[in-house]
């Protein structure tokens, strides 16, 4: 994560001008960096439904010289942000080999790539990418360390998902057999890998209908692979939100551990403590 957020190492040196620009620019502590990141956010959303709407071959008929227009307009619009992106940071080739920075100067050159091979301004849909920017607005970079843990319960619990989803997978292949033995080719179930397809749509209660049994005995498995289903669905969900819970006491465990008072050495404090709850020395 730390890649994505190198744009704050590239502070200029030099003329006050360039420190305001990289300000507005690049932070949002500012009300104008707040103005400028919302505007180019909506310029963003506005240039992708562009050219999703040029897609659409009635709208284009109609009216492919306006999104033509419009298209070519963000394209400019995007071309001079990103020459002023380079304007203003210390290290023009450390802000443009940056994951920003790469999007950046992607999102603009279909439009002029098009002029050479027509169709891939449609490539312009990764300007959705450069919404991520989103985060600088919203400060969501505190909830990165929510994520780590996130991710520590996900690894932990990696080998359990893998043992539950090799299990439901042994229960498809099974549930899905004894379909196309009780149902058979006249009622759809061509093959085992038919059944076994409808046993996973069915399991997931996901239900697409293209397949259905007809016999008293295939409904009365269908009904208890339906059963099974929701049953299942609970199933990593708990093993997840379980190694989350382990992983959040661990790291309170180790907050803990780092408030120890120094006169005292008792260690079993609050996590915002600011003094010894023992002695009363500053922590």
């Amino acid at each position: 994560m730390a890649t994505f957020f190198r744009e704050k190492e590239n502070r200029p040196a030099g003329p006050e001008w360039r420190k305001r620009l990289y300000n507005v620019i690049f932070e949002a502590d500012t009300n104008a960096g707040k103005y400028f990141d919302i505007l180019l956010i909506a310029s963003i959303l506005l240039s992708v439904i562009v050219v999703m709407l040029d897609s659409v071959s009635s709208l284009r008929n109609t009216h492919g010289s306006v999104l033509h227009g419009l298209e070519w307009f963000f394209t400019i619009l995007f071309t001079m942000e990103y020459l002023l992106r380079l304007m203003c940071v210390r290290s023009k080739m450390a802000y443009s080999t940056s994951f920003f920075g790469i999007v950046d100067i992607i999102s603009i050159i279909p439009t002029y790539i098009s002029l050479i091979l027509p169709g891939s301004q449609f490539l312009l849909v990764i300007r959705v990418l450069r919404v991520l920017r989103i985060f600088r607005v919203f400060k969501l970079v505190q909830y990165i360390t929510e994520a780590e843990l996130l991710l520590k319960a996900l690894r932990a619990s990696s080998r359990k998902i893998i043992i539950f989803l090799f299990t439901v997978l042994t229960m498809v292949v099974i549930m899905g057999s004894l379909m196309y033995l009780i149902e058979g080719e006249e009622n759809g179930f061509t093959s085992i890998p038919s059944g076994i397809y409808w046993a996973i749509v069915t399991i997931t209660t996901v239900g697409f209908g293209d397949i259905v049994p007809q016999t008293p005995l295939g409904r009365a498995l269908a009904s208890f692979v339906m059963i099974l289903g929701y049953s299942i669905i609970a199933v990593p969900t708990g093993i997840v939100t379980s190694e989350m819970s382990l992983v959040s006491m661990e790291e309170r465990k180790k907050k803990r551990k780092r408030l120890t008072c120094s006169k005292c050495g008792h260690d079993d404090h609050d996590e915002d403590a600011c003094f010894c709850k023992y002695c009363g020395v500053r922590i």
